[in-house]
């Protein structure tokens, strides 16, 4: 990436519930931000998959991503991602298959490996205990439909090759590089370490274009592929973006609080109106663990997100940003597109 370029922005809605409001609203609100999204020059709007969660809507990305797209005409729309361990990888491959079919060129398909929550969910899931070791092998077996390399052969045959990104915490890089994938990398690694940081994560010189190892190495290593003929790198983290600092620390704390919470009642809730959370009600160790979903929210003025995402873009070396982040004030959530939208984000 020139170092001149400003670097593409892309938003991922997880379809996040909202306390008091139908899961049916949440979705067309998701298509009708897909929308404005597009009005505002984003590059692409990714939608999600999860299961049984109290506090997100989203189930079927497949199905989401195609409301998205007949909805839009320009912007790209991905699956960030669909969950291999959930579907077999001959129906992931239809399901792709017909997407680009439907929607030559604007496609990107983002796959995980996540399981179901909890048990009762993997067992509707039909998932075995090793679902998520498979990871490696499913992804194998859909490339191979994808390409005509299976005995059976995907109906819609596909129109072009799709994009295809590996979601990942870092781990799995070394797989998108051997197999010509493009990755989503999201999570603590993501953030530059901090000059008082007392372990780098890069135990060399202070970190620059890029200097997460990982990443790198995914650079390093890359075989060129249908899918991608170069190493493609996009960065999801979360932001919220207000006027003022105390704005967007606002907008981005409902989300921590249910993040926080869930981590003692083992459910991630719909969020709740800013003014209904009661931080006296919190015990330390929960108060804490909203303090650090908050530091790894990217939050502040523009010009104070705007310097963030160009560190977190440095470090990495991102070629593209893919930003996510539920909000309860569906105004406060819209200006932050807006404000988004009018960041230049270089290195």
């Amino acid at each position: 990436m020139s170092t001149a370029d400003r670097v593409p922005v892309s938003v991922l809605d997880r379809a996040l519930a909202r306390d008091g409001v139908p899961d049916a609203s949440v979705l067309r609100e998701v298509v009708d931000r897909a929308v404005r999204l597009e009005e505002l020059g984003f590059r692409g709007v990714w939608v999600a998959e999860h299961h049984a969660v109290p506090g997100i809507a989203g189930s079927s990305p497949g199905l989401l991503a195609a409301a998205v797209a007949g909805a839009t005409s320009r912007v790209r729309v991905g699956t960030g991602g669909i969950m291999l361990p959930a579907h077999p990888p001959f129906i992931v491959a239809e399901t792709i298959a017909t997407l680009e079919s439907l929607h030559p060129g604007r496609i990107d398909a983002g796959l995980g490996a996540s399981t179901g929550f909890t048990a009762a969910v993997r067992r509707a899931l039909r998932q075995s205990e090793d679902a998520a070791d498979r990871f490696d092998d499913d992804l194998e077996e859909l490339t191979a439909v994808l390409d005509g390399r299976s005995a059976v052969t995907v109906r819609p045959q596909p129109s072009a090759p799709t994009p295809l990104f590996v979601l990942t915490g870092g781990g799995r890089l070394p797989l998108a590089a051997r197999l010509g994938l493009g990755a989503v990398i999201g999570g603590p690694s993501v953030h530059p370490p901090k000059p008082d940081d007392s372990v780098r994560l890069d135990p060399g010189p202070p970190a620059r274009g890029p200097g997460h190892p990982a990443a790198l190495a995914y650079r390093r290593d890359f075989s060129p592929s249908p899918w991608c003929a170069g190493p493609r790198l996009l960065v999801n983290v979360s932001v919220a973006i207000a006027p003022t600092e105390e704005a967007a620390r606002s907008l981005a704390l409902p989300e921590a609080w249910a993040l926080a919470l869930s981590r003692s009642t083992g459910s991630f809730d719909p969020l709740q109106s800013v003014q209904d959370l009661d931080v006296d009600r919190l015990t330390q160790q929960q108060a804490r663990r909203v303090e650090r979903a908050l530091a790894t929210t990217v939050h502040g003025t523009p010009d104070q997100v705007a310097a963030r995402l160009a560190e977190i873009v440095r470090h990495t070396g991102a070629d593209e940003l893919l930003v996510t982040g539920g909000v309860s004030d569906p105004d406060g959530g819209a200006l932050s597109d807006t404000l988004l939208a009018q960041l230049d984000v270089r290195v």
